[in-house]
């Protein structure tokens, strides 16, 4: 590996985990405040939970993008139309926090990780046809989304928010 390969493998690392770091911004205050304060299914997880998972799946989504944009000069136009995809469902992922826990807004919320999962499925099959460990990588973050989804349609459906 290049030198270059080991800086996009770093820069793919910060672009994810900032992603999870830029919701963090949102949650901080709403935890103690406004979450607290709503009604919660009794299969949702422990706070503490949340941040060890999400760095993970992000460093699991840095890997899987680096692995495809490694494969860039044999596949150019796969690799740009999965790692537009994939710069895509980070983007809504993005979103979703703020949506959630800035606007208090669970049904926006629902409706965004629900085009979240659908994202990170399209993402998942642009993946597997560059580089099939890639694809494999994005599995886990597909199941927590979909679980956060089930959570997020309880929340809505227990708060009426």
């Amino acid at each position: 590996m290049t030198r270059r390969d080991y800086a996009m493998l770093l820069l793919f690392v910060v672009v994810c985990q900032s992603a999870g770091g830029l919701g963090a911004l949102f949650t901080r205050s709403e935890i103690p405040t406004w979450y607290a304060g709503l009604t919660k299914p009794w299969f949702n997880p422990p706070a503490w939970l949340f941040a060890p998972v999400w760095v993970t799946l992000y460093a699991l989504m840095a890997v899987a993008a680096w692995q495809v944009w490694r494969r860039r000069k044999e596949q150019a136009a796969a690799v740009r139309a999965a790692l537009a995809l994939f710069a895509l469902q980070l983007l809504v992922n993005a979103a979703w926090t703020p949506v959630f826990f800035g606007w208090h807004a669970l049904g926006m919320a629902l409706a965004t990780i629900i085009l979240l999962l659908a994202l990170i499925a399209a993402t998942i099959i642009k993946f597997r046809r560059v580089h099939r460990p890639a694809g494999w990588l994005l599995i886990p973050y597909f199941a927590w989304v979909a679980f956060a989804a089930i959570l997020t349609g309880e929340f809505w459906r227990l708060n009426g928010c």
